[in-house]
């Protein structure tokens, strides 16, 4: 494949992946868990013994990814949480990770027991204060950030932070679940790992389960964390791979269309009676716009949350009269979500009006229609 293509054309194809033995357009799926060895025991292809460190498949939507976030390597993982704790048990028992706060709440919720189970320190900051983590201490392992977050939508300045924790020995992990690599490039702008649940918009198909790492240079957690995942057996399948690997085949098509209907839907929101807030890095009035604007680079993604005014009885008639948004968790689909997240979350402090959207592919005239009759206009 030529050097130095753009997302779109690497997307589309594959990262120059095809199938060499039969000439197909499409790599294949290689389903074998083992590999055979001659009659002197040699292994026939020396890249493969047992599936469970060894897949081509696997390997072959890894370097799409890689080479979309402009990464050293990139590894897969069954699911986003377990690309997450994997970025976690290095740290030794008695470390200190530093992480922000009201982020994605099933992060959180292993966050805090792997910390207590470990005796290791976990101190959660608020996202205003990740840029100046090094005036809370001056030693520690890990911290991780989550932006644009999952449902605030608060955007963390990732340069800044990187400096930060540079200064005090940290290794710095992002989840950028919500932006893509389409969107934003967090190892260009000094992570160390940047993390992605490919169940999302990686994939974007809502038929995949799978998360992924990937690193800005190789490094001895680096090489603890492969080394985990190939002895732990935390790996994706080949069936899942291939899967993943043709949703990320439309994956900027996807985004920039998915960016350009929320913006429209924020705005039409942010207008609208019957809305008291909506919270969308892309609006002027969102307090890290100016963030996003920095570190965003085509859009601002397919994720907000809307405060519809009164309390959880209005937001929840007005999920269940909308007719295109399904009623359902997750985010980064062909279509449009709506998920009441206090139902799922009442314990964490989220307001009883919230409404998440995960923004889709339709057509947006449509979906603002359909909000209009939902809001009562």
């Amino acid at each position: 494949m030529m050097k130095n293509v753009k997302p779109a054309t690497l997307a589309a194809h594959a990262g120059g992946a095809v199938d060499a033995s039969s000439g197909g357009v499409v790599p294949p799926i290689q389903p074998a868990t083992t590999f055979l060895r001659d009659a002197d025991y040699e292994l026939l292809n020396a890249d493969n013994v047992y599936q469970r460190p060894h897949s081509d498949t696997v390997r072959t939507a890894e370097e799409v990814i890689r080479a979309l976030e402009g990464a050293f390597e990139s590894l897969l993982f069954p699911s986003g949480m377990a690309a997450i704790a994997a970025a976690f048990r290095w740290v030794p028992s008695g470390g200190h990770v530093i992480v922000q706060s009201r982020i994605y709440w099933g992060t959180t919720k292993w966050i805090r027991a792997f910390c207590e189970r470990r005796n290791i320190e976990l101190s959660e900051l608020d996202a205003s204060d990740m840029p100046t983590v090094a005036e809370h201490t001056n030693k520690a392992d890990l911290i991780f950030i989550e932006t644009p977050s999952n449902p605030w939508l608060k955007t963390v300045d990732i340069l800044a932070v990187s400096e930060q924790a540079k200064a005090i020995g940290a290794v710095l992990v992002v989840d950028a679940t919500a932006a893509t690599p389409v969107l934003m490039k967090p190892l260009t702008l000094g992570a160390d790992i940047v993390m992605h649940s490919a169940t999302k918009a990686l994939n974007g198909h809502s038929d995949v389960l799978g998360g992924a790492l990937s690193c800005a240079a190789d490094s001895p957690v680096w090489e603890a964390i492969k080394t985990d995942r190939a002895d732990a057996g935390a790996v994706m399948g080949p069936f899942e791979a291939w899967l993943l690997l043709r949703g990320m085949r439309t994956l900027p098509l996807r985004v920039e269309r998915m960016s350009t209907n929320a913006m429209k839907i924020a705005e039409y929101l942010h207008d609208h009676p019957a809305v008291e807030d909506v919270f969308y890095p892309g609006l002027a009035s969102h307090a890290g716009h100016g963030v996003a604007q920095r570190q965003m680079v085509g859009g601002y993604g397919g994720l907000l949350s809307v405060l519809i005014k009164g309390d959880k009885q209005n937001a929840l008639k007005v999920a269940g009269r909308l007719n295109l948004f399904l009623r359902a968790t997750s985010l980064g689909g062909v279509e449009s979500l709506v998920e009441h997240r206090f139902t799922v979350e009442s314990h964490t402090g989220l307001p009883e009006n919230l409404l998440r959207l995960s923004i889709g592919i339709e057509d947006v005239n449509d979906l603002i229609e359909d909000l209009g009759q939902a809001l009562g206009q």
